[in-house]
């Protein structure tokens, strides 16, 4: 049953992954709502650039599974909600999921679910809490053949200006914790890009025969960002799951089917920025 779920998200031609997350509202941070304010209309812009999946949460995920298309992308439903995204540190980190996360998903037909694996400093009680979740939901998806997919991130201090946590992209802190989140029995593992995009292939070896896609991060350049999931897929990852880099560009779907043409296609970048650039010019 897993494999017959998994088929649903990698493109049978170049077996890549290209998931688009629009679950940023779940983490309570006012900043992450911008691009998504009217969700079902980005859903609906979204699936008809057709990635290979759209990621939301279980309060929304009603706007892609009722678009009346035999083929439309795939579901991956978030199951758990951190409190760790905003700029000023919690006094106590929670990780929660949503109650009978697993038996939802069914419901929604989804393809996957999605949960975190957090390593934040002087907070080794929401690792605790992100490991028990793992544990609890590897046992329920192995019950109803549902893919889990891990979510390793790493975090270090504040920033000065902020006072809130920022990603570790540090190459031994992310392999440690992808190969932490395969140990637990990830099926798929979406994981931070390492500050040197060429040292990818040491993450993807230590996730051993688990996929790994990579996660987008904040809002970069066009050229930076397909320069980035380039060398990425390059390095050997199956795949990208990128949210503001999509949904906070001047036209979301052209991005959508830019970066699908690098990730499934083995355009150049110079290719798909000059694609890209000629659609948003298009449609202005």
């Amino acid at each position: 049953m897993k494999k017959f779920r998994l088929n649903r998200l990698f493109d049978e031609r170049s077996g890549k992954c290209l998931n688009v997350a629009i679950d940023h509202g779940i983490f309570n941070e006012y900043g992450f709502l911008k691009g998504i304010e009217n969700l079902r209309v980005v859903v609906e812009r979204i699936a008809d650039a057709k990635p290979d999946a759209i990621q939301l949460s279980v309060g929304q995920a009603h706007y892609l599974q009722s678009i009346a298309k035999r083929c439309k992308p795939a579901l991956v439903l978030r199951v758990d909600v951190a409190n760790i995204y905003g700029s000023n540190k919690p006094t106590y980190a929670f990780d929660r999921t949503v109650d009978k996360a697993v038996e939802q998903a069914l419901v929604f037909d989804a393809a996957c679910i999605v949960a975190n694996l957090l390593d934040v400093p002087g907070h080794a009680e929401l690792s605790e809490q992100c490991i028990a979740n793992i544990v609890h939901l590897r046992a329920e998806c192995e019950r109803f053949g549902m893919p889990l997919m891990v979510e390793p991130l790493a975090f270090k201090g504040n920033l000065q200006e902020k006072g809130g946590y920022v990603a570790d992209r540090g190459l031994e802190k992310i392999m440690a914790l992808v190969r932490q989140a395969v140990e637990l029995g990830a099926d798929i593992v979406k994981a931070d890009p390492t500050e040197e995009p060429t040292d990818y292939f040491k993450v993807v070896e230590v996730a051993g025969e688990v996929p790994v896609l990579v996660r987008g991060g904040g809002r970069v350049s066009d050229r930076e960002i397909l320069e980035r999931t380039k060398a990425l897929i390059e390095q050997g990852a199956s795949g990208i799951v990128y949210g503001r880099n999509i949904i906070q560009h001047r036209s979301p779907q052209a991005m959508t089917q830019a970066l699908a043409k690098v990730v499934h296609g083995s355009w150049s970048v110079r290719q798909a920025l000059v694609w890209l650039e000629s659609e948003v010019a298009t449609s202005v």
